[in-house]
């Protein structure tokens, strides 16, 4: 079968009850194989991903999950919250963003299915309206519409390019007109750069020095040069890979003009995560015969005839044993998956040791209750003049299945403003100290107190403390407010010189492949989107290694203009050369 065909028949052999485990069993036995066994080691998306991959071509895949399916994506239950028959009030690690940039992670959601839904999870996707730029210390907001425009643009060209940026950080950003053309000229040198230049030298260069942040104004400093780094991707702009950032930037633009994009630039969910997409998922992997093992912590593997023979794992009583597999995908989150690497695994793949060069920073989530619907806006704030980088979004309006006081909690709240702290290691307004150095009850407070300096300025009353129901900051901080304070899930960040440390998903020990947001994949930013592309490459690499006639996952780059390329092929010239891209001014 064609994969969209298959995939249709399995998708609908799940939502029907089921004909999709014997479908996926047939398939093995027709490419005159028995069906192997893959040990998944995390359930988080990329492991999730690599079960859906693997199941759907007839392997038999265990999954093994220390937590709670779904990793860092997953929603949670604030314990003890729900009173009257309610569900309990919906906690997260941090708020969903699922952007038009995204291929492979849509593709995958389009294969969950869901009643009622066509599309599966994919239709509980939908896009917010507009985003704000929330200012405080009397400056004017930025509040930007987010349409989805439904025709293809008109040729572009580094002219209208230039022109376009200039215009809409001159008027939307009220930047001095001569940073808006500067910062839209670097703009420009990165999008007509080789790829070469990309990888040796933007890599290498901090996105601060880049656009020259330093000589410039305070609020392009915020904008442009924190505000994309340390509220979007949790590095600070000083230290942050020129190419990461730049190349984020490069696929948003490219969406808002509507080119190569899977949908529109802002995406989320239209309830709590999982029951949305991840519990569904879940369903549909049990259906091919996906077994799962949480509460089962991986503590080591073990190498013996130059292969993984086994892998050392805790049970939930505590109790050691060493789990069996054909092939095993180690698909947790780096600073996890590399204490599992001893000596001998490191010794067989020396990526797996430069894997100790990639550096993780606290990015994580606190949730704030409110008794009255909060008219912020339709979309996702980004809090630019906050000390601790705070983005956030109002949930209750993007849920419109839910009536929220009658299905949630005690009765009385009637929305989550879910907010992600960016910056945990400079000082707050409320107590002069970091957010690591406050305790769980001070942060919250400090974060409440940083969102009503911006929101409420200008005379405005957004946020009432006597709203305040109750708040919910993500379980895997512990230790505030002591001299060793803990977070079990980190983000992965992005300082100069971070690609070249990532390792690829094929390893050198024939049935070990790597998965997870570290992994070197096409969009360079530790990202759902990321950890499904890993989790689709390390299925390939594994195919390739044994040899099977299975469909390979299809993994989809990051959009380049066609317009572009010309210029590029000349920089490439330039770059061997040892001269500067044509556009580049210093």
């Amino acid at each position: 079968m064609s994969g969209t065909t298959r995939r249709r028949f399995l998708g609908t052999a799940a939502a029907t009850g089921g004909l999709a485990l014997g479908t996926a069993q047939r398939a093995s036995a027709e490419n005159g194989a028995v069906a192997q066994s893959v040990a998944v080691l995390g359930g988080g998306v990329a492991g999730l991903t690599a079960a859906h991959e693997l199941a759907e071509r007839g392997f038999r895949v265990t999954v093994y999950e220390r937590k709670a399916l779904g990793g860092k994506a997953r929603s949670m239950d604030v314990p003890g919250s729900g009173t009257g028959g309610r569900r309990p009030l919906p906690g997260e690690h941090g708020f969903r963003f699922i952007p038009g940039i995204y291929h492979n992670l849509p593709d995958t959601m389009r294969r969950i299915p869901f009643p009622g839904n066509p599309g599966g999870v994919h239709d509980n996707l939908v896009a917010p309206k507009e985003m704000l730029f929330a200012r405080s210390g009397g400056r004017e907001d930025i509040r930007i519409p987010l349409p989805w425009p439904g025709n293809t643009p008109a040729e572009l060209t580094p002219d209208e390019i230039r022109r376009a940026f200039t215009s809409v950080l001159d008027t939307a950003f009220n930047l001095p007109l001569h940073e808006a053309l500067y910062f839209a000229n670097r703009f420009l040198v990165f999008l007509t750069s080789c790829d070469e230049r990309r990888d040796e030298v933007w890599e290498r260069t901090p996105w601060w020095d880049f656009v020259r942040a330093g000589r410039m104004s305070y609020d392009y400093q915020r904008i442009l040069a924190v505000g994309i780094t340390r509220n979007i991707v949790a590095t600070k702009a000083e230290e942050a890979s020129t190419r990461t950032v730049a190349t984020l930037l490069e696929a948003f633009a490219f969406n808002l003009l509507g080119r190569g994009a899977d949908g529109p630039l802002d995406r989320i969910l239209n309830a709590p995560t999982n029951e949305a997409w991840i519990d569904p998922w879940v369903t549909y992997l049990e259906s091919l015969g996906v077994e799962f093992r949480v509460g089962w912590t991986v503590r080591d593997l073990t190498l013996g005839g130059g292969v993984i023979a086994g892998a050392v794992v805790e049970d939930p009583q505590g109790t050691r044993r060493t789990v069996t597999a054909d092939h095993y995908i180690s698909a947790m989150p780096v600073e996890h998956a590399r204490r599992t690497w001893n000596s001998a695994v490191r010794a067989a793949d020396p990526q797996l040791a430069a894997c100790d060069r990639l550096e993780t920073d606290w990015m994580t989530g606190i949730q704030f209750y409110l008794t009255e619907r909060t008219p912020i806006l339709h979309g996702h704030l980004d809090l630019i003049d906050s000390p601790w980088s705070l983005t956030a979004i109002a949930q209750a309006q993007h849920w419109p299945g839910h009536d929220f006081p009658a299905d949630f909690g005690d009765g009385t709240v009637a929305d989550c403003l879910s907010v992600d702290v960016s910056e945990w290691d400079r000082p707050g307004i409320l107590y002069g100290r970091t957010a690591k150095q406050c305790t769980r009850t001070e942060v919250a407070r400090e974060v409440w107190a940083q969102l009503k300096a911006a929101l409420n300025d200008s005379g405005r009353t957004v946020l009432k403390d006597s709203v305040l129901h109750s708040w919910f900051l993500d379980p895997a901080v512990d230790g505030l407010g002591t001299p060793h304070p803990v977070n079990e899930e980190q983000l992965l960040i992005h300082p100069v010189g971070t690609f070249h440390h990532r390792p690829r998903s094929a390893t050198r020990i024939p049935n070990l492949f790597l998965a997870g947001d570290y992994v070197a994949v096409p969009i360079d930013l530790a990202t759902m989107e990321g950890a499904n592309s890993s989790a689709r490459q390390a299925v390939n690499a594994l195919l390739e290694q044994t040899g099977s006639t299975a469909e390979r996952c299809t993994v989809t780059p990051l959009y380049r203009a066609p317009e572009l390329e010309a210029f590029k092929r000349h920089d490439r010239t330039r770059y061997r050369l040892r001269l500067p891209n044509v556009f580049d001014v210093g």
